[in-house]
C-alpha cells in the first residue's frame, strides 16, 4: 500500500521568473458568491522553488507542492511542468 502525501498540490501559471531559483506562480480559483450566485475568480501568488537548469518562461503552466519553509515567503516547490508557452 502506497502512503499518500498530506502536502497540498496546486496548479497555476508562472507570472515572474526574475529571481534566481524562484518563480512566482498565480493560482486562480473560482467560486460562487453565497448570496448573489455570481461566479467569481480570485487569484493568489505563491513563491515556488525551481532548482532545475531549464528556465520557466512567463505563462508556463506548472504544478506546485507544499514543502517546508525555504525562506521568508517561499514554502512551495515546482513539481512538474504541465505545458509550455
Amino acid at each position: 500500500m502506497e502512503k499518500k502525501s498530506k502536502r497540498k498540490i496546486k496548479e497555476g501559471i508562472v507570472v515572474s521568473n526574475k529571481m534566481m531559483k524562484t518563480v512566482v506562480v498565480m493560482v486562480e480559483k473560482t467560486f460562487s458568491h453565497p448570496r448573489y450566485k455570481k461566479v467569481i475568480r480570485r487569484g493568489k501568488k505563491y513563491y515556488a522553488h525551481h532548482e532545475k537548469e531549464e528556465i520557466l518562461e512567463v505563462g508556463t503552466k506548472v504544478s506546485i507542492q507544499e514543502t517546508r519553509p525555504l525562506s521568508k515567503l517561499k514554502c512551495w516547490v515546482v513539481l512538474e511542468v504541465l505545458s509550455k508557452v
